[in-house]
């Protein structure tokens, strides 16, 4: 199937591992440009020796400085811009409520959320001028449950599903789309460090918890990066030209989380 993606200039945050380089991947495969930014300078020199086509800058969301200076960027590599791919996020603390420091709660949101809404409010001035214009911000199968122990990262993915639908109705006029993905557990480091973390914050073994979130999905598995990435790019392809304002669950059929 062409997805009709040819030249798509697309802006994707913490794009350098996991869901974000695979979706830069998907993107590049279509035929799109892509530009990524990453807080870890690291990830970023390793897909410079890997993917020389994707353009890159060094950019933590949560710094409305940084954001600046990443769009001016990726504006003057791309030209413009068509897609932006809200995916900079991070776990944040795994404990009870009463437990968690205060500035952890903060960098949480700052990232996961203010992070969006900076990136979001720069992009949308280039997106009006685009044919094909998208915006897809992360959220999680905990923006649509809760999520004890996880408190902070449950409220930002919560928060996204709000911005991602207000930003719907206050953009469609211009035609812009704007979807949110809800991914379950996504295999990988970072999902084998959070069931760690609830192990032991729970003082039982880490298979227990993995067991134990595998038996709330119906497929009884869990989903992939590439299955992310496989979505949002359809969602900003025409193909996608009528899907705006939705949470799109990719989750394996999640029915709860533990």
């Amino acid at each position: 199937m062409d997805l009709q993606l040819d030249g798509l200039r697309v802006l994707i945050t913490a794009g350098a591992s996991g869901i974000g380089l695979a979706t830069a991947r998907a993107f590049a495969r279509e035929g799109a440009r892509v530009h990524i930014c990453d807080v870890d300078r690291g990830a970023l020199e390793a897909v410079a020796r890997t993917d020389s086509a994707l353009s890159q800058s060094v950019c933590d969301v949560s710094d409305r400085g940084q954001v600046a200076v990443l769009f001016d960027n990726a504006l003057a590599t791309l030209g413009g811009l068509d897609v932006l791919v809200n995916n900079a996020g991070i776990a944040g603390p795994t404990a009870k409520c009463e437990e968690v420091d205060p500035a952890a709660w903060e960098k949480t949101l700052a990232v996961n959320i203010t992070g969006q809404f900076h990136c979001a409010q720069l992009a949308i001035p280039h997106l009006r001028k685009s044919r094909n214009p998208s915006i897809v911000n992360l959220s999680s199968a905990a923006g649509r449950f809760g999520f004890a122990l996880r408190t902070p990262y449950a409220a930002s993915k919560w928060a996204v599903i709000g911005f991602t639908k207000s930003l719907s109705i206050e953009l469609g006029g211009d035609g812009i789309r704007v979807n949110a993905i809800c991914p379950g557990s996504v295999a990988g480091p970072r999902i084998e460090s959070v069931y760690a973390n609830k192990a032991a914050a729970r003082g039982v073994d880490y298979a227990v918890v993995l067991e134990e979130a595998l038996a709330k999905t119906s497929l009884h598995r869990l989903v992939t990066a590439d299955d992310i990435a496989n979505t949002i790019v359809f969602l900003c392809s025409p193909a996608g030209a009528n899907i705006s304002g939705q949470a799109v669950a990719v989750d394996a059929d999640v029915q709860a989380l533990v």
